[in-house]
């Protein structure tokens, strides 16, 4: 019930108006978000790099629809790619179509994110195309496919396991070569497309992790990351890797800013890849409500720390 209340709100224009503008409300999404600032965003990707932990930077923002606002964006993350070049940071850069204008028109989206994979390819980085609701999946696949026949390896997108379509998706993409970010899904959908029991989707997502990391091993060289908090799924992941003989060079885990903390540093003192997930910028609450959706005791957590300070 609380997953639905939190999804439900993450797209409440009114109350988002409300909390981004709230001072009360700032200071609960600091938790998970980075500041508002890419001078904020870069100081704290340095504080995660230093515990050896790679980070992917993301300007929050989605559903945009005027294409001021999307040239706007896109600066954001020439900014980003100039300051990871320029500082030598473990990072690189996520982004969300309906940011880049996918709303208003395809094209807009594909030229706007081209110019952006285009120069992470000349300074040697890379761009995550983040996944959106599933009427945004077939467009994004697509187009990501496109940018990577462009600039080869310099971009990659993100699979939900809740999906009934991505054990194929997964196929799909490996076979090209093209990078995926694994993770359950944090958006409402219906028992037409998406596995309505979580236990479900964590069987999924075993399954679609184990084939990831086994088509590395065949030496595809398919790099892929393993989004998830769960610490059974972690366990699953470290023993089958084990058992198999895969490198933990072909792959990595990735989680989000200030979730399991102490996990992240235990796999990177382990000797493990790890990426943290860091959003920052003004448009923080749909991202904040989604996180809240994913696991409602993190609103328990937040709340026990408001009013202890």
């Amino acid at each position: 019930m609380l997953r639905s209340l939190f999804i439900w709100l993450s797209g409440n224009k009114a109350v988002r108006a409300c909390a981004e503008r709230s001072r009360m409300g700032q200071r609960l999404a600091a938790r998970f978000v980075a500041g508002t600032t890419v001078e904020q965003a870069v100081a704290a990707c340095r504080r995660v790099n230093a515990d050896g932990i790679a980070v992917t930077l993301d300007w929050l923002g989605e559903s945009v629809a005027v294409e001021a606002e999307a040239r706007a964006s896109a600066q954001v993350y020439q900014r980003l790619l100039d300051a990871i070049a320029a500082q030598g940071l473990n990072a690189n850069v996520s982004l969300k179509l309906s940011q880049m204008g996918m709303d208003i028109a395809t094209s807009l989206a594909e030229a706007i994110t081209g110019e952006i994979v285009e120069r992470a390819a000349a300074v040697g980085s890379f761009v995550r195309i983040d996944m959106e609701g599933s009427a945004y999946t077939e467009a994004t696949l697509a187009m990501t496919e496109r940018l990577q026949a462009r600039f080869p390896g310099s971009v990659g997108t993100v699979l939900q396991a809740y999906l009934y379509r991505t054990e194929a998706d997964v196929e799909r993409l490996l076979a090209q070569g093209i990078r995926i970010r694994l993770c359950k899904g944090a958006y409402r959908e219906g028992p037409e497309v998406a596995f309505p029991a979580k236990p479900d989707v964590d069987r999924n997502y075993v399954k679609l992790m184990k084939r990831m990391v086994s088509f590395a091993k065949d030496g595809k060289g398919v790099f892929c990351g393993m989004a998830t908090h769960d610490e059974a799924i972690v366990e699953q992941m470290l023993g089958f890797v084990g058992e198999r003989g895969v490198a933990g060079s072909g792959f990595e885990f990735q989680m989000l800013y200030g979730v399991r903390r102490d996990l992240q540093r235990r796999l990177a003192r382990e000797g493990f890849g790890v990426r943290v997930y860091l959003p920052f910028g003004t448009a923080w609450y749909p991202y904040f409500m989604r996180r809240l959706a994913e696991r409602p005791a993190n609103a328990l957590f937040l709340a026990r720390n408001l009013f202890r300070g």
